[in-house]
């Protein structure tokens, strides 16, 4: 995990502006390039000009809308035309964004105040709904792929940090220095509300992710700092999310900020940090779940504890980590630090370097699993080359536990893939551009 930073944010000139209150219903504006009012396409039907619908999106092929800036009325995102992320596009508090099945997003390139990326702002609701076999598509401006398709052909899982990420942001609990209840991202000014995240509602909802394709993300914003693919801070457990996948991004693939959102079938394609990452208390339980290490990987799982005095306990049921041994500078099964809590169970590991371990980094992770706050159920490991004992894998820095020693008590080492009978089920992420690349 790196740090998530967002720096010299600015608003820029708004491509989408305009209030929506119960007094001041929404109107078609014919020309805002988005679906609006009685419009029944975008800028088309209702009073604007008939559609020529292609069955695409309902509305004309017209080119590539350019977004940016702040949105501060509902709006639908449609799947006949490309949409473009020219710097930070932020959903406000009230708003819904709609994004229809197969729609296609791509973000501009840029470093610092300038990276791209979707923010859905606390108290905001993003309504992306993709399907198996109509993804939603976030990815580079430089992807060559063109609507209707699932891939283009010029990119691949190594073409990292081309554009920013995806934020959802919400008001369940977290845990970060101070205790309060409420964080600010850093770089934006604490007037603009909607860099806040985190509260007192653990049911919050910020709506629907589904069916979504994050790719080529993780600009960098600051030194050392770049967005994660998917980044979740104090997202509630009445937000749905599943069926998401991250392909190259250059830091963490999916990174929850505290909250207490239960995601399923996450996958994580040859990042250059961590796959799967919890901080600040996560509360949730992530299932069904997979991590494919590349060769600048780092950890496949990176734990971190509470920063507050508030404790919350996650758990991870059903993941699976598909290591590569040739990542000679990282590539480890799992990090576990700064007084880690929380449960992983029924967890595959394979493809590993004999050299790639399972560790504890502080005193504070070793006293909870000693105390049963920090507990492993029922993982099977392939066992690579050179390591004949699950023992060997697992190592406590700190020397204060017996983890090594107890692996034998929750480890069960297996001849290979097709003798597993733990991890995650395969069969949910045949839609997935890693699946469809030969990841697994």
């Amino acid at each position: 995990m790196r740090k998530l930073l967002i720096s010299g944010f600015a608003i820029f000139t708004l491509a989408i502006t305009g209030c929506s209150t119960e007094d001041a219903p929404q109107v078609a504006t014919c020309s805002d390039g988005i679906k609006n009012g009685d419009e029944t396409g975008v800028d088309c039907g209702g009073s604007c000009v008939p559609c020529n619908t292609n069955g695409g999106g309902g509305g004309n092929e017209t080119g590539d809308v350019t977004l940016t800036g702040l949105i501060t009325k509902d709006s639908t995102l449609t799947s006949n035309r490309i949409w473009v992320l020219s710097g930070k596009v932020v959903i406000d508090s009230g708003v819904e964004l709609t994004i229809e099945p197969g729609t296609i997003i791509k973000g501009k390139e840029g470093t610092g105040s300038l990276a791209s990326a979707l923010i859905i702002s606390r108290g905001a609701k993003i309504n992306a709904q993709g399907t198996s076999s109509k993804p939603i598509i976030f990815t580079s401006i430089n992807d060559n792929i063109t609507v209707g398709q699932t891939t283009g052909t010029n990119l691949d899982e190594n073409d990292r940090g081309l554009w920013g990420g995806v934020l959802l942001l919400g008001k369940a609990p977290i845990s970060i220095e101070g205790d309060a209840t409420e964080g600010q991202i850093e770089g934006i000014p604490a007037d603009d509300t909607f860099g806040r995240y985190g509260g007192t509602d653990p049911q919050d909802n910020s709506g629907i992710f589904q069916y979504v394709s994050i790719r080529h993300g993780g600009a960098l914003i600051g030194e050392g700092n770049e967005i994660n693919g998917l980044s979740l801070g104090g997202v509630g457990s009445g937000t749905t999310v599943d069926h998401v996948e991250v392909v190259g991004n250059l830091d963490d693939g999916f990174e929850f900020f505290g909250g207490t959102v239960n995601p399923s079938s996450l996958l994580a394609y040859k990042g250059g940090d961590d796959g799967l990452d919890v901080d600040q208390a996560y509360s949730g339980t992530i299932t069904n779940s997979v991590v494919v290490q590349g060769p600048i990987s780092d950890h496949g799982l990176e734990i971190d504890g509470p920063e507050g005095t508030a404790t919350g306990s996650f758990t991870m049921d059903g993941i699976t980590v598909f290591g590569d041994a040739t990542n000679t500078g990282g590539g480890a099964y799992a990090d576990l630090r700064d007084s880690s809590m929380g449960t992983i169970k029924n967890a595959l590991f394979l493809g590993f370097s004999a050299t790639q371990e399972f560790k504890f980094k502080d005193a504070g992770t070793s006293e909870n699993y000693t105390n049963g706050v920090l507990n492993f159920e029922n993982f099977e490991i392939v066992l690579p080359g050179g390591i004949t004992a699950v023992g060997d894998i697992f190592n406590d820095t700190s020397g204060l536990s017996t983890l090594s020693a107890d692996a034998a008590t929750f480890a069960t080492a297996i001849p290979d893939a097709g003798s597993a009978t733990v991890g995650a089920d395969l069969s949910e992420f045949t839609w997935t551009y890693a699946k469809n690349h030969n990841a697994f």
